[in-house]
């Protein structure tokens, strides 16, 4: 599988594809809010896990494709990020997986719950859940540690330029602590992340304004 992905998607475009070792992922962007949604397919058994059904549930089906659904993550409580749930989870019986913190607002009953340091499992292949605390309570951010580099999707805690909306000061320095603490602290400049809207970057990219972005305090 060649690797011409940029992450550079648009709501109404094409979806990306790209080969991260023992998965593959599609990356498409639905809805009014812009949000991007991840496909992430177990390339040993076929089971695909999906991170954040947000919006569009026709757009999103189509990019399934017939393939197995076998759980569906939300990486936070806010609505942009579930509103295509119900629809999925009608159509393919998939379960939710959400951190407790963030489950009360979902149109859920039952849920997986998410937790620090703790895997999510897409056929042989496991991703470490990451908990940020600040955008919102239960916010998680989800780590593969691909073949060429780590891949992290991290939801609405990490953009190219910085965090996402917090309304305190003290949720932002919670949220920079452990951006600082658990990603930018442990993982290499190569690792690709994959924010909730928006286009991809690297820590590296980022590493030089984590500074810039305490003193601003946003």
């Amino acid at each position: 599988m060649a690797d011409d992905y940029t992450g550079a998607v648009t709501v109404g475009g094409p979806s990306q594809r790209r080969d991260l070792g023992g998965l593959v992922l599609d990356k498409v962007q639905v809805g009014p809010m812009e949000n991007n949604a991840y496909f992430l397919e177990c390339k040993d058994t076929g089971e695909v896990l999906l991170i954040d059904a947000a919006h569009s549930p026709d757009v999103l089906l189509g990019v399934l494709a017939g393939r197995k659904l076998a759980r569906i993550v939300t990486t936070h409580q806010h609505g942009d990020h579930w509103q295509a749930l119900p629809e999925m989870i009608a159509a393919t019986g998939a379960p939710v997986a959400v951190h407790p913190l963030d489950a009360e607002p979902l149109p859920v009953t039952d849920f997986e719950p998410l937790e620090e340091g703790k895997t999510v499992r897409i056929g042989t292949c496991e991703l470490t859940i990451i908990h940020l605390v600040g955008h919102t309570p239960g916010s998680v951010s989800l780590l593969y540690e691909g073949a060429d580099r780590p891949h992290l999707f991290t939801g609405d805690c990490l953009f190219p330029g910085g965090h996402g909306r917090t309304v305190t000061t003290e949720d932002h320095l919670s949220l920079m602590d452990d951006l600082e603490e658990k990603v930018f602290g442990v993982l290499p400049d190569e690792t690709w992340f994959y924010p909730g809207h928006g286009n991809d970057s690297t820590l590296g990219a980022e590493r030089p304004n984590l500074r810039e972005w305490r003193d601003r305090g946003w």
